[in-house]
């Protein structure tokens, strides 16, 4: 069973809270576009490859197509994301408590940015559905552990093996080279990190785009009276939808992100900003097919860092390492109790 355009226009404009969770969900998709997004093109600019806006619209069209092309060809995460937590047998309700989790997320990234605790957009997701489902029922009774693990996975494949491919593909493109023109491989990897730049944005696009496609997923299935998303198909205009903001927020920029990950953590000739982004994409894509969500920003973070660790370990800025740890200790638990309390809350008043 498919839900046709006409059907969501019919029930978002009958149903205040798939109202409330299209629009929170259409925007935090546009933040992710605009604040995570600049991650994947920001060793391209930095390097001298490309320039600012000509990168950002690059990056926005990558995006687009990486949010349509791989939820068409495995939406994995979508599924992974859909079948995390179990809202109950009451839509009513689980819509309610859905659009509270979502809330919660506006609310953590909102508090946490005051007092400069780093956050992720993905990581927040997944705390926000969770707390909500444990306070539909009261206990982790919502939960599916199974599905819940491949978090766990994803938080470790994001730093380990983002920086191991990192540091080996650096490592082989330093012995390949070693004898060559300067000039004339940096010539070559000029158009090898437009390339790798290219391919950061599409699997960005891949990864985050299906993380929010499944919540629209959940609360289309819940506007309908399913209880689950099992034998929905996912709509080609929703895949469109979530494209089109993701590519929007993207073309906004964040050139300060672009400073911050390009420049203050490592700095970069062309063959190392090629490695890295080879590195992240391949992990992503890896990560992808599997249907566990990881966060493209610390892929990519931790990529930079394998690359930096081939000429030497003080190169690197640990700092972005305890920026790293910290959101992961204070996202799950924070945004989930926020998410919790949210809901609960909502589901008293509405």
């Amino acid at each position: 069973m498919e839900a046709t355009l006409t059907d969501f226009v019919q029930a978002i404009s009958s149903q205040p809270a798939l109202l409330i969770t299209v629009i929170l969900t259409l925007g935090v998709i546009f933040v992710n576009g605009w604040t995570d997004a600049p991650n994947a093109i920001a060793t391209c600019i930095t390097t001298r490859c490309m320039s600012v806006r000509s990168a950002i619209l690059m990056s926005a069209v990558f995006n687009f197509f990486g949010v349509f092309v791989m939820t068409m060809i495995n939406n994995s995460v979508v599924s992974t994301i859909s079948n995390m937590v179990d809202f109950g047998a009451d839509t009513n309700e689980a819509m309610i408590a859905l659009s509270a989790g979502l809330f919660s997320i506006v609310v953590y990234s909102v508090g946490a940015s005051y007092f400069g605790i780093p956050t992720s957009e993905s990581h927040s997701l997944i705390a926000g559905i969770t707390g909500a489902a444990i306070a539909m029922h009261n206990s982790l009774d919502g939960i599916n552990g199974a599905e819940w693990m491949k978090v766990i996975v994803g938080l470790v494949l994001s730093l380990v093996l983002g920086f191991a491919s990192g540091w080996i593909i650096c490592k082989i493109v330093s012995v390949v080279c070693a004898g060559l023109d300067r000039r004339k491989t940096n010539k070559f990897f000029k158009g090898a990190q437009i390339f790798g730049a290219a391919a950061m944005s599409f699997m960005h696009g891949a990864q985050d785009g299906q993380k929010f496609i499944g919540v629209l997923f959940l609360g289309i299935a819940f506007s309908k009276g399913n209880t689950s998303v099992v034998n929905m198909g996912i709509p080609i205009w929703l895949m469109i939808l979530c494209s089109i903001v993701m590519a929007a927020g993207t073309s906004v920029g964040g050139e300060k992100i672009i400073k911050s990950v390009g420049m203050d953590m490592v700095k970069l000739e062309k063959y190392q900003g090629f490695s890295a982004d080879l590195a992240a994409a391949f992990c992503l894509l890896l990560s992808s097919l599997f249907g566990i969500p990881v966060s493209t920003t610390h892929t990519k973070t931790a990529s930079i860092m394998g690359v930096g660790a081939v000429r030497r370990l003080s190169a690197i800025d640990f700092g972005v390492v305890k920026d790293m740890m910290l959101t992961w200790i204070c996202t799950f638990p924070g945004c989930g109790l926020i998410s919790f309390g949210m809901a609960k809350l909502f589901m008293a008043i509405f």
